[in-house]
């Protein structure tokens, strides 16, 4: 595979965003003190049930980040790293909440410097606000008809609630 030369610079963010919370976005703009730019790299394929499709998804992220052009939103397929070096990127940004994710992350971590030495990963501690939040409770709250405005940013509210109308319908 060729190789651009890496911005040390610029992050990917990857995810499934299966919605965007409020925690996405404190990562991704604590990550900007870091880099330049952050590409919010959305995962097509993925182990879990989506509400959203990856169309979907990039979409509502594009809304919410419209007004900050340094932070690009882009599906990605494949391997993670594969993605990040093709975008020339220096480094994967993660975002940790608890000592449950850190395994996980860890061992992710530790396999694309294995692929890829000269990509860096970094991971940022969740504010502690959003400690407790994820996309799964988000969306297990929401179809169940609960509260989550502040939770998710505004543009994410009514389309998450719609599809939960829409999904309990079809009898999923």
């Amino acid at each position: 595979m060729e190789h651009k030369a890496l911005n040390p610079r610029l992050a990917v963010y990857p995810g499934t965003f299966d919605p965007l919370t409020k925690g996405h976005l404190s990562i991704t703009s604590r990550g900007l003190m870091i880099f330049d730019r952050v590409i919010l790299a959305v995962a097509k394929s993925t182990p879990k049930k989506t509400l959203f499709t990856v169309e979907e998804r990039v979409e509502l992220a594009r809304e919410v980040f419209r007004e900050q052009p340094n932070v690009l939103v882009e599906p990605f397929d494949g391997l993670l790293i594969d993605y990040v070096t093709r975008r020339g990127a220096g480094a994967v940004l993660r975002g940790l909440r608890a000592v449950s994710d850190f395994e996980y992350e860890f061992q992710m971590a530790l396999m694309n410097r294995r692929l890829a030495r000269d990509i860096q990963t970094v991971f940022l501690m969740t504010d502690y606000k959003w400690m407790y939040l994820s996309s799964t409770i988000v969306k297990e709250v929401a179809c169940h008809g609960g509260n989550v405005k502040g939770l998710v940013p505004d543009e994410v509210v009514s389309p998450l609630y719609a599809r939960c109308v829409a999904r309990a319908r079809e009898g999923a």
